[in-house]
């Protein structure tokens, strides 16, 4: 076989297994469990290939911890119009989500609401969705 044919076939096998290693988040999440969080952002890193949050969470004996929410992938975030300011910190928000199977203090978010302005984020199916409260 020609070199540059190997070249291409050998790419061609990493990223397929780069392809569905990324869409495994049953793997990483249960979401068959889902939990229910309320705290505040500290920061929303809005990168490829899925954004996230960073909130507190006070538990029940008032010690503040770090959640990480991961949500769907920018690209569609960037379709139903979230953007690098959609959530700033200081925000109030409560998540619904599959939390880490093998680590704590993750979330794949199903589900985040923002009362102070009626924000509402949520998976439908596989896909993201964003409404208001008019």
């Amino acid at each position: 076989m020609p070199r540059s044919l190997s070249a291409v076939a050998f790419g061609l096998l990493l990223s397929g297994s780069t392809i569905s290693a990324h869409h495994a988040i049953s793997a990483i999440y249960d979401n068959s469990k889902p939990i229910a969080i309320q705290g505040t952002v500290v920061e929303f890193q809005f990168v490829n290939p899925h954004p996230f949050l960073v909130i507190d969470v006070v538990d029940e004996h008032g010690k503040s911890q770090p959640w990480k929410l991961e949500m769907d992938n920018r690209y569609e975030l960037v379709e139903i119009g979230v953007a690098v300011d959609t959530f700033k910190h200081g925000d109030r928000i409560v998540a619904t989500g599959g939390p880490a199977r093998g680590r704590s203090n993750a979330l794949y978010a199903l589900r985040i609401d923002r009362a102070a302005d009626g924000l509402r984020y949520e998976q439908i199916g596989t896909s993201p969705r964003i409404t208001r409260a008019r």
